[in-house]
Protein backbone atom coordinates (compact mmCIF):
# COMPACT_ATOMS: atom_id res chain seq x y z
CA UNK A 1 0.00 0.00 0.00
CA UNK A 2 2.86 2.36 0.86
CA UNK A 3 4.45 1.64 -2.52
CA UNK A 4 1.19 2.43 -4.28
CA UNK A 5 0.84 5.67 -2.33
CA UNK A 6 4.44 6.59 -3.12
CA UNK A 7 3.89 5.95 -6.83
CA UNK A 8 0.68 7.99 -6.73
CA UNK A 9 2.50 10.82 -4.98
CA UNK A 10 5.24 10.82 -7.59
CA UNK A 11 2.64 10.75 -10.36
CA UNK A 12 0.77 13.72 -8.91
CA UNK A 13 4.03 15.61 -8.40
CA UNK A 14 4.95 14.94 -12.00
CA UNK A 15 1.56 16.15 -13.17
CA UNK A 16 2.00 19.32 -11.12
CA UNK A 17 5.41 19.97 -12.64
CA UNK A 18 4.10 19.45 -16.15
CA UNK A 19 1.16 21.74 -15.42
CA UNK A 20 3.46 24.42 -14.02
CA UNK A 21 5.76 24.16 -17.02
CA UNK A 22 2.79 24.33 -19.37
CA UNK A 23 1.44 27.38 -17.55
CA UNK A 24 4.84 29.08 -17.76
CA UNK A 25 5.11 28.27 -21.46
CA UNK A 26 1.60 29.60 -22.06
CA UNK A 27 2.42 32.78 -20.14
CA UNK A 28 5.48 33.31 -22.35
CA UNK A 29 3.41 32.70 -25.49
CA UNK A 30 0.88 35.31 -24.37
CA UNK A 31 3.57 37.77 -23.25
CA UNK A 32 3.04 40.59 -22.67
CA UNK A 33 -0.48 40.44 -21.26
CA UNK A 34 -0.40 43.80 -19.46
CA UNK A 35 1.68 46.96 -19.00
CA UNK A 36 5.43 46.72 -18.38
CA UNK A 37 7.55 48.86 -16.04
CA UNK A 38 10.83 50.20 -17.41
CA UNK A 39 12.63 51.42 -14.30
CA UNK A 40 14.98 54.38 -14.68
CA UNK A 41 17.27 54.43 -11.62
CA UNK A 42 17.78 58.21 -11.77
CA UNK A 43 15.71 61.35 -11.45
CA UNK A 44 13.59 62.80 -14.28
CA UNK A 45 15.43 65.06 -16.70
CA UNK A 46 18.72 63.17 -16.84
CA UNK A 47 20.18 61.44 -19.88
CA UNK A 48 18.86 58.02 -18.87
CA UNK A 49 15.35 59.37 -18.39
CA UNK A 50 15.41 61.22 -21.72
CA UNK A 51 16.64 58.12 -23.56
CA UNK A 52 14.04 55.87 -21.92
CA UNK A 53 11.21 58.24 -22.82
CA UNK A 54 12.35 58.42 -26.44
CA UNK A 55 12.47 54.64 -26.82
CA UNK A 56 9.50 53.58 -24.64
CA UNK A 57 6.63 54.70 -26.94
CA UNK A 58 8.02 52.70 -29.87
CA UNK A 59 8.56 49.67 -27.65
CA UNK A 60 4.93 49.99 -26.54
CA UNK A 61 3.85 49.91 -30.19
CA UNK A 62 5.92 46.82 -30.98
CA UNK A 63 5.13 44.88 -27.80
CA UNK A 64 1.42 45.68 -27.92
CA UNK A 65 1.34 46.81 -24.28
CA UNK A 66 2.27 50.09 -22.66
CA UNK A 67 5.87 50.41 -21.48
CA UNK A 68 5.67 52.73 -18.48
CA UNK A 69 8.83 54.63 -17.55
CA UNK A 70 9.17 54.72 -13.76
CA UNK A 71 11.86 56.79 -12.03
CA UNK A 72 13.40 55.22 -8.92
CA UNK A 73 16.33 57.48 -8.12
CA UNK A 74 18.83 57.38 -5.29
CA UNK A 75 22.04 55.81 -3.98
CA UNK A 76 23.96 56.20 -7.26
CA UNK A 77 21.23 54.31 -9.14
CA UNK A 78 21.35 51.36 -6.72
CA UNK A 79 17.76 51.77 -5.47
CA UNK A 80 16.21 51.32 -8.90
CA UNK A 81 18.73 48.70 -10.00
CA UNK A 82 18.16 46.57 -6.90
CA UNK A 83 14.39 46.87 -7.32
CA UNK A 84 14.67 45.24 -10.75
CA UNK A 85 17.27 42.69 -9.67
CA UNK A 86 14.88 41.52 -6.92
CA UNK A 87 11.72 41.61 -9.07
CA UNK A 88 9.90 38.58 -10.42
CA UNK A 89 11.64 37.35 -13.60
CA UNK A 90 8.45 37.51 -15.65
CA UNK A 91 9.32 40.29 -18.10
CA UNK A 92 7.09 42.92 -16.50
CA UNK A 93 9.78 44.86 -14.62
CA UNK A 94 12.90 45.83 -16.53
CA UNK A 95 15.77 48.25 -16.02
CA UNK A 96 17.19 51.03 -18.16
CA UNK A 97 20.63 50.42 -16.72
CA UNK A 98 23.34 53.05 -16.42
CA UNK A 99 27.13 52.90 -16.47
CA UNK A 100 27.02 52.88 -12.66
CA UNK A 101 26.17 49.18 -12.84
CA UNK A 102 29.84 48.73 -13.74
CA UNK A 103 31.14 51.52 -11.49
CA UNK A 104 29.39 50.89 -8.17
CA UNK A 105 31.27 47.69 -7.18
CA UNK A 106 34.49 49.74 -7.09
CA UNK A 107 32.97 52.75 -5.31
CA UNK A 108 30.77 51.17 -2.64
CA UNK A 109 31.68 48.48 -0.13
CA UNK A 110 28.16 47.05 -0.04
CA UNK A 111 26.16 46.78 -3.23
CA UNK A 112 23.06 44.71 -2.49
CA UNK A 113 23.07 42.97 -5.87
CA UNK A 114 25.61 41.66 -8.36
CA UNK A 115 24.94 43.20 -11.76
CA UNK A 116 26.86 40.40 -13.49
CA UNK A 117 24.81 37.67 -11.77
CA UNK A 118 21.45 39.18 -10.76
CA UNK A 119 20.58 40.91 -14.03
CA UNK A 120 20.13 39.55 -17.54
CA UNK A 121 21.49 41.97 -20.19
CA UNK A 122 19.12 42.43 -23.14
CA UNK A 123 20.71 45.15 -25.25
CA UNK A 124 22.90 48.20 -24.90
CA UNK A 125 20.70 51.04 -26.13
CA UNK A 126 23.10 53.96 -26.58
CA UNK A 127 26.58 55.18 -25.83
CA UNK A 128 27.19 58.87 -25.33
CA UNK A 129 29.59 61.49 -24.05
CA UNK A 130 29.30 63.76 -21.09
CA UNK A 131 29.99 67.46 -21.59
CA UNK A 132 31.92 69.79 -19.31
CA UNK A 133 29.69 72.82 -18.77
CA UNK A 134 29.94 75.96 -16.69
CA UNK A 135 27.46 78.60 -15.65
CA UNK A 136 27.99 81.77 -17.74
CA UNK A 137 28.84 83.69 -14.56
CA UNK A 138 32.10 81.75 -14.23
CA UNK A 139 34.71 83.92 -16.02
CA UNK A 140 36.12 81.23 -18.32
CA UNK A 141 35.57 80.65 -22.03
CA UNK A 142 37.41 77.36 -22.60
CA UNK A 143 39.12 74.43 -20.88
CA UNK A 144 42.52 76.08 -20.62
CA UNK A 145 41.00 79.12 -18.94
CA UNK A 146 39.08 76.88 -16.51
CA UNK A 147 42.29 75.05 -15.62
CA UNK A 148 44.12 78.32 -14.95
CA UNK A 149 41.19 79.77 -12.99
CA UNK A 150 40.73 76.65 -10.84
CA UNK A 151 44.46 76.19 -10.17
CA UNK A 152 44.52 79.61 -8.59
CA UNK A 153 41.54 78.64 -6.39
CA UNK A 154 42.06 75.08 -5.07
CA UNK A 155 38.88 73.59 -3.56
CA UNK A 156 37.05 76.91 -3.97
CA UNK A 157 35.05 75.85 -7.03
CA UNK A 158 32.21 73.37 -6.65
CA UNK A 159 31.13 70.84 -9.24
CA UNK A 160 27.82 68.99 -9.35
CA UNK A 161 27.25 65.36 -10.29
CA UNK A 162 24.48 62.78 -10.54
CA UNK A 163 25.70 61.25 -7.28
CA UNK A 164 28.80 59.78 -5.67
CA UNK A 165 30.31 57.22 -8.01
CA UNK A 166 28.04 58.12 -10.90
CA UNK A 167 29.53 58.22 -14.38
CA UNK A 168 29.37 62.06 -14.49
CA UNK A 169 31.14 62.14 -11.11
CA UNK A 170 34.00 59.91 -12.29
CA UNK A 171 34.15 61.82 -15.58
CA UNK A 172 34.95 64.93 -13.54
CA UNK A 173 37.28 63.14 -11.13
CA UNK A 174 39.30 61.84 -14.07
CA UNK A 175 39.46 65.38 -15.48
CA UNK A 176 40.69 66.71 -12.12
CA UNK A 177 43.27 63.95 -11.79
CA UNK A 178 44.66 64.53 -15.29
CA UNK A 179 44.87 68.31 -14.82
CA UNK A 180 46.00 68.36 -11.20
CA UNK A 181 43.01 70.48 -10.17
CA UNK A 182 41.17 70.39 -6.85
CA UNK A 183 37.44 71.13 -6.74
CA UNK A 184 34.70 70.35 -4.21
CA UNK A 185 32.12 67.72 -5.14
CA UNK A 186 28.39 68.37 -4.65
CA UNK A 187 26.46 65.15 -5.36
CA UNK A 188 22.77 65.10 -6.34
CA UNK A 189 20.20 62.36 -6.83
CA UNK A 190 20.49 62.34 -10.60
CA UNK A 191 21.79 64.73 -13.24
CA UNK A 192 18.38 66.35 -13.64
CA UNK A 193 18.42 67.70 -10.09
CA UNK A 194 22.05 68.73 -10.27
CA UNK A 195 21.67 70.70 -13.45
CA UNK A 196 18.86 72.75 -11.89
CA UNK A 197 21.36 74.19 -9.41
CA UNK A 198 23.96 74.71 -12.14
CA UNK A 199 21.41 76.63 -14.20
CA UNK A 200 20.66 78.77 -11.14
CA UNK A 201 24.35 79.48 -10.65
CA UNK A 202 24.53 77.80 -7.25
CA UNK A 203 27.12 75.28 -8.52
CA UNK A 204 29.20 76.52 -11.46
CA UNK A 205 30.59 73.31 -13.00
CA UNK A 206 29.19 69.93 -14.07
CA UNK A 207 29.74 67.11 -16.57
CA UNK A 208 26.22 65.83 -17.40
CA UNK A 209 25.36 63.65 -20.38
CA UNK A 210 25.08 65.53 -23.67
CA UNK A 211 21.27 64.93 -23.94
CA UNK A 212 20.77 66.49 -20.51
CA UNK A 213 22.79 69.63 -21.20
CA UNK A 214 22.26 70.25 -24.90
CA UNK A 215 19.03 72.29 -24.71
CA UNK A 216 20.62 74.66 -22.18
CA UNK A 217 23.83 74.92 -24.20
CA UNK A 218 21.84 75.86 -27.30
CA UNK A 219 19.85 78.47 -25.37
CA UNK A 220 23.01 79.99 -23.90
CA UNK A 221 22.11 79.16 -20.31
CA UNK A 222 25.18 76.92 -20.01
CA UNK A 223 28.62 77.26 -21.57
CA UNK A 224 30.08 74.06 -23.08
CA UNK A 225 33.84 73.64 -22.81
CA UNK A 226 34.34 70.11 -24.14
CA UNK A 227 32.81 66.65 -24.59
CA UNK A 228 34.28 63.67 -22.80
CA UNK A 229 34.38 61.14 -25.63
CA UNK A 230 37.13 60.35 -28.10
CA UNK A 231 35.24 62.14 -30.87
CA UNK A 232 32.96 65.15 -31.13
CA UNK A 233 29.23 64.74 -30.70
CA UNK A 234 27.18 64.62 -33.90
CA UNK A 235 24.56 66.71 -32.12
CA UNK A 236 27.03 69.50 -31.32
CA UNK A 237 30.05 69.18 -33.63
CA UNK A 238 31.29 72.67 -32.76
CA UNK A 239 32.10 71.58 -29.18
CA UNK A 240 35.66 70.18 -29.04
CA UNK A 241 36.60 67.04 -27.16
CA UNK A 242 38.36 67.59 -23.85
CA UNK A 243 41.43 66.00 -25.41
CA UNK A 244 41.37 68.61 -28.17
CA UNK A 245 40.63 71.42 -25.74
CA UNK A 246 43.68 70.93 -23.55
CA UNK A 247 43.69 67.53 -21.81
CA UNK A 248 45.53 65.15 -24.19
CA UNK A 249 44.51 61.50 -23.87
CA UNK A 250 41.31 62.22 -21.97
CA UNK A 251 38.33 59.95 -22.73
CA UNK A 252 35.29 58.88 -20.71
CA UNK A 253 31.86 57.88 -21.99
CA UNK A 254 28.67 56.52 -20.52
CA UNK A 255 25.99 54.14 -21.74
CA UNK A 256 22.43 53.05 -21.10
CA UNK A 257 21.02 49.59 -21.71
CA UNK A 258 18.02 47.41 -20.97
CA UNK A 259 18.31 44.53 -18.49
CA UNK A 260 15.89 42.10 -16.82
CA UNK A 261 16.03 40.05 -13.62
CA UNK A 262 18.51 37.19 -14.04
CA UNK A 263 16.07 34.26 -14.25
CA UNK A 264 13.89 35.87 -16.94
CA UNK A 265 13.05 33.21 -19.58
CA UNK A 266 15.22 33.40 -22.67
CA UNK A 267 12.14 33.69 -24.88
CA UNK A 268 11.21 36.97 -23.15
CA UNK A 269 14.80 38.25 -23.30
CA UNK A 270 14.89 37.48 -27.03
CA UNK A 271 11.55 39.22 -27.59
CA UNK A 272 12.78 42.34 -25.83
CA UNK A 273 16.05 42.28 -27.73
CA UNK A 274 14.22 41.97 -31.04
CA UNK A 275 11.87 44.88 -30.31
CA UNK A 276 14.63 47.06 -28.83
CA UNK A 277 16.79 46.70 -31.94
CA UNK A 278 13.71 47.32 -34.08
CA UNK A 279 12.88 50.48 -32.09
CA UNK A 280 16.45 51.80 -32.39
CA UNK A 281 16.28 51.40 -36.16
CA UNK A 282 13.03 53.35 -36.42
CA UNK A 283 13.95 56.72 -38.02
CA UNK A 284 11.90 58.80 -35.56
CA UNK A 285 13.68 57.15 -32.60
CA UNK A 286 17.15 57.08 -34.10
CA UNK A 287 16.97 60.69 -35.27
CA UNK A 288 15.88 61.93 -31.83
CA UNK A 289 18.62 59.97 -30.06
CA UNK A 290 21.30 61.25 -32.45
CA UNK A 291 19.97 64.80 -32.17
CA UNK A 292 20.40 64.50 -28.41
CA UNK A 293 24.02 63.41 -28.76
CA UNK A 294 23.57 59.67 -28.29
CA UNK A 295 24.83 56.91 -30.58
CA UNK A 296 22.28 54.03 -30.88
CA UNK A 297 23.80 50.56 -30.35
CA UNK A 298 21.37 47.61 -30.24
CA UNK A 299 23.84 44.89 -29.19
CA UNK A 300 22.93 41.24 -28.54
CA UNK A 301 22.43 39.97 -24.97
CA UNK A 302 25.80 38.20 -25.19
CA UNK A 303 27.57 41.30 -26.48
CA UNK A 304 26.02 43.46 -23.79
CA UNK A 305 26.99 40.95 -21.08
CA UNK A 306 30.60 40.94 -22.27
CA UNK A 307 30.62 44.75 -22.45
CA UNK A 308 29.22 45.07 -18.92
CA UNK A 309 31.99 42.80 -17.63
CA UNK A 310 34.70 44.76 -19.47
CA UNK A 311 33.30 48.07 -18.18
CA UNK A 312 33.35 46.74 -14.61
CA UNK A 313 37.06 45.96 -14.97
CA UNK A 314 37.83 49.31 -16.65
CA UNK A 315 36.10 51.51 -14.07
CA UNK A 316 37.67 49.61 -11.18
CA UNK A 317 41.05 50.67 -12.60
CA UNK A 318 39.87 54.31 -13.00
CA UNK A 319 38.55 54.47 -9.43
CA UNK A 320 41.88 53.16 -8.15
CA UNK A 321 43.85 55.56 -10.36
CA UNK A 322 42.00 58.66 -9.13
CA UNK A 323 42.32 57.54 -5.53
CA UNK A 324 38.65 57.22 -4.61
CA UNK A 325 38.09 55.16 -1.47
CA UNK A 326 35.10 52.76 -1.37
CA UNK A 327 32.32 54.08 0.85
Amino acid sequence: MRVVRHIAHLFLAGVALVAAASAAALAQQNYPAHAIRLVVPSAPGGGTDITARIVAPKLSDYLGQQVVVENRAGAASMIGSELVARSAPDGYTLLMGISTLAINPAVYRKVQYDALKDLAPISQVVTLSNVLVTHPSLPVENVKELIAFAKARPNQINFASAGVGSNPHLTMELFLAMTGLKMSHVPYKGSGRGIVDVLAGHVPVMTPAVPTALPYIKSGRLRALGVSGAKRSNAAPDIPTLAEAGVPGYEATQWFGILAPAATPRAIVDRWHKETVRALKAPEVRDRLVANGADPVGSTPEEFAAYLKSETIKWAKVVKAVGLKPE
